[in-house]
């Protein structure tokens, strides 16, 4: 059974960082093109970063020089290292998975996991 799941969320003061982890397991995630979603309060998912089954990576404005997406093959897992990070960062953040649809679409994606709450405040 195809499964992601994501780790790594909690509290962290401005300026901080948090590395977030999405395993996957019943499929190999490189063969897969990844993404990372998030929501905040009273709004709607949105996308802003994603690696595909190449490894290229791709990131939002908002997230662009802040945030690094990586892959460890061997453990089947995408992470997420989030540097400098700002209030409006807060959120719940989730990976997505799909073998054909990628970028910062939630409609193209089929795998999600359950999603990982990160809060930045003082």
């Amino acid at each position: 059974q195809a499964q992601l799941v994501e780790s790594g969320g909690g509290l962290v003061q401005p300026g901080g960082s948090l590395r977030l982890s999405c395993a996957a397991s019943g499929f190999r995630l490189d063969f897969y093109h990844t993404g990372w979603f998030r929501q905040a309060p009273g709004k709607e998912r949105e996308g802003f970063s994603c690696i595909d089954s190449d490894g290229r990576q791709y990131y939002a404005d908002s997230v662009k020089g802040r945030f690094t997406v990586s892959r460890d093959i061997a453990n089947n897992t995408v992470y997420l290292l989030m540097n400098n990070l700002r209030p409006d960062d807060t959120g719940v953040y989730y990976c997505a998975a799909d073998l054909w649809g990628w970028g910062f679409d939630e409609k193209l994606y089929k795998y999600w996991g359950q999603g990982t709450q990160v809060n930045v405040a003082s």
